[in-house]
């Protein structure tokens, strides 16, 4: 199969007649996406080098007319086509696709992609901050797309832009010029140690008690934890693996590939949540699930195991937190108790361990204070 080229590569070849072909690309059909492709034919391979590199030439000069075939709308799809939905996971595809679609094409889709400039792209995430949303029920209560989903949508624009310009079509990317808002620093909460004991007995009243056990003793995303199989646990070795995710997509839950291959991991859990796993797995023993679903018997929807959260939440008389704030109380909890932060952002799966410290610099913090109380106690002897 031949290499796909840039516009203006191309190669060499002898033909069966005895004369020298040059064959080159001079740019993509803005509908198809396939390549346009011309050639140069010669007596001698050094006469086609010449021809070829005055046709590649005058092809790269024309590579800014051939730019008026877009608009912005007719080259983010082409974009997405070519470049990002082949070589994105299925769900960020759909957010995308979702994003050129409803947000952006609505907002500057007809403007000719040699004609966009900074400020119209500034405009636009002005009015998605503004008035962005499309539901009905969530414009009542805030009209505006937040913080992060806009600089998701500048991400995006930037990232198809950079490939107009590496292709000729725009002299440089406007994207660049543009003020993204600011990452708005959620809160994070925990579950405190004084509370856990209520939770799990509400959990346990709940019937799901292995289940949160579980959770706060591995920080599992809510799409890994119901997504486990019975077969991913080791109860010899006190490990379980993680190495699939259920997702909701178009409204279906589908079975894919943890988001990072640091994700894909094995995680030693204590010998009580392996105690507890095993009395779940008798209760059903011939369901492939470790969690299977009381109504269907099927694996639980990743928002179910949300509402159950809930639920133990109020029966326990405790304030509110996220199902992700469970992840966030087990990281927290195992660095202030003396765990390292390379295991720990390992269990989460994270992908470099500077991650977790930069996440949970609160609780590293207390661990420092403890280390510096502990060394002025040693000087304290010697001195």
């Amino acid at each position: 199969m031949a290499k796909r080229r840039a516009n203006g590569e191309g190669n060499i070849r002898k033909r069966a007649d005895g004369r020298w072909e040059g064959r080159y690309t001079v740019g993509y059909d803005p509908k198809t996406g396939k390549r346009i492709i011309k050639n140069v034919l010669g007596k001698t391979q050094a006469e086609v080098k010449e021809k070829m590199k005055a046709a590649i030439e005058e092809a790269k000069a024309l590579d800014l007319i051939r730019a008026d075939e877009y608009t912005v709308a007719s080259w983010l799809r082409t974009w997405y086509e070519l470049y990002a939905k082949p070589n994105i996971r299925p769900r960020t595809a759909d957010y995308y696709h979702r994003n050129i679609e409803s947000h952006v094409i609505p907002r500057i889709g007809e403007i000719k992609l040699t004609q966009l400039t900074s400020r119209d792209i500034q405009k636009m995430y002005k009015d998605l901050l503004e008035n962005g949303r499309l539901r009905e029920v969530q414009r009542e209560k805030s009209p505006g797309l937040s913080n992060a989903t806009v600089r998701g949508i500048h991400m995006m624009m930037h990232n198809a832009l950079d490939r107009a310009v590496k292709e000729r079509l725009i002299l440089r990317n406007p994207t660049e010029d543009c003020i993204i808002p600011k990452i708005e620093k959620q809160e994070m909460k925990i579950l405190p140690a004084e509370s856990m004991g209520a939770y799990l007995k509400a959990a346990e009243e709940r019937g799901v008690l292995p289940m949160f056990y579980l959770e706060l003793t591995t920080g599992l995303r809510k799409g890994e934890l119901v997504a486990l199989l019975w077969d991913d646990l080791d109860a010899e070795q006190r490990t379980i693996s993680v190495s699939k995710q259920a997702a909701v997509r178009n409204g279906k839950i589908t079975i894919t590939r943890p988001k990072t291959e640091t994700s894909v991991r094995r995680i030693s859990i204590p010998q009580e949540a392996v105690d507890f796993l095993v009395q779940e797995h008798e209760k059903h023993p011939d369901n492939p699930y470790m969690f299977p679903s009381p109504k269907t018997g099927e694996m639980y929807h990743p928002d179910s195991v949300v509402n159950l959260h809930k639920k133990i939440l109020k029966d326990a008389g405790l304030e509110h937190i996220r199902f992700h704030d469970l992840r966030h109380t087990f990281a927290t909890t195992a660095l202030q108790n003396g765990v390292d932060v390379k295991t720990v952002s390992s269990m989460l799966g994270h992908y470099d361990a500077g991650f977790t410290l930069r996440t949970y610099t609160h609780a590293t913090w207390q661990a420092q204070d403890e280390a510096a109380e502990k060394m002025g106690e040693f000087m304290a002897q010697v001195m």
